[in-house]
């Protein structure tokens, strides 16, 4: 196995260039893991770590461009405002040791339809931005996932960005397992309002080969709180919206049987999770609104 150590963004390209099939690392939490158990021995490797730009950070009018190195621990302690949802989902990633050296971009490369991050990426609405000596192209994070552990770059394109729109509205993150981290997902899911726009995005994880937007979900809610006025009143979201809107989360799923699940209680978790989180953040929305929260309406939905 060969170890490649580029000094600059231009020289990764060059090498990934002329080695496609090196393998990137940064972190190594996903990578060093399939090396040690024998899952993957690639030809070559090539460090990341010297190239300052993929551990830069910038927060702009509308979006947050975050470097692919940058590490989970810094998204909690210094984006909570702008990216709520995804600072929410860092906290549930492995150890502090993990969340010290993992980042967003490792995440995305592995592509594993149980990646902590994917459901807040869906939630929010990210773009990631992937470069080859060819030039730079942006690829829709829904378009990013192609199969399980698959993703949309080609041989010779590295990932060096991600741009995530900044919240204006509240976000959340809910993850099913034996504990709260250092334990893969059973199944997660992230919700995200947007009352500029006045819509609904999700994401569901671990529920299906990729993960996944529950779109029918999405165009119900957002039709739902658009027609019952609910954006401007503040109401209480009433049960029954919030029972159809799960079920159409849990329908979005094709989950498999393993060790860690049966594709019956993931369904079921999704359901639970989807109506769970959309109460957490339709309460906030109330409360963040000019006048408070007190305006009549039906029972909480959570």
């Amino acid at each position: 196995m060969e170890f490649l150590r580029p000094a600059s963004w231009e020289e990764a390209l060059a090498a990934k260039a002329e080695h496609p099939s090196a393998v990137p690392i940064a972190g190594g939490t996903d990578v060093m893991v399939e090396i040690n158990f024998d899952h993957r021995r690639p030809g070559h490797l090539m460090d990341l770590n010297r190239i300052p730009e993929l551990h830069e950070w910038e927060v702009g009018d509308e979006t947050v461009r975050l470097g692919a190195s940058v590490p989970y621990s810094e998204v909690i302690d210094r984006l909570a405002t702008e990216l709520p949802g995804l600072a929410l989902a860092s906290h549930t990633v492995g150890s502090p040791q993990i969340r010290n050296r993992g980042s967003v971009g490792g995440n995305l490369g592995a592509a594993s339809p149980a990646g902590d991050s994917h459901p807040a990426l869906l939630a929010a609405g990210a773009e990631v931005e992937a470069e080859s000596v060819r030039g730079t192209r942006f690829i829709p994070v829904e378009d990013f996932y192609t199969g399980v552990k698959r993703n949309a770059l080609a041989e010779d394109e590295l990932i060096k960005n991600i741009h995530i729109k900044k919240a204006d509205g509240p976000q959340q993150f809910s993850k099913v397992g034996t504990r709260n981290a250092m334990v893969i997902a059973v199944c997660a899911f992230s919700i995200a309002l947007h009352p500029e726009s006045r819509t609904v995005r999700a994401g569901i994880g671990s529920a299906a080969p990729t993960p996944v937007r529950p779109r029918a979900a999405e165009d119900f809610l957002g039709a739902a709180l658009e027609e019952g006025g609910f954006w401007d009143s503040g109401a209480t979201l009433t049960p029954s919206l919030a029972r159809e809107f799960a079920e159409l989360c849990a329908g979005a799923c094709n989950p498999i049987d393993d060790v860690r699940g049966s594709a019956a209680y993931r369904r079921r978790a999704v359901g639970v999770m989807a109506r769970r989180t959309l109460g957490w953040t339709w309460e906030s929305y109330r409360g963040n609104r000019p006048g408070g929260t007190t305006t009549e309406g039906g029972a909480p939905c959570a």
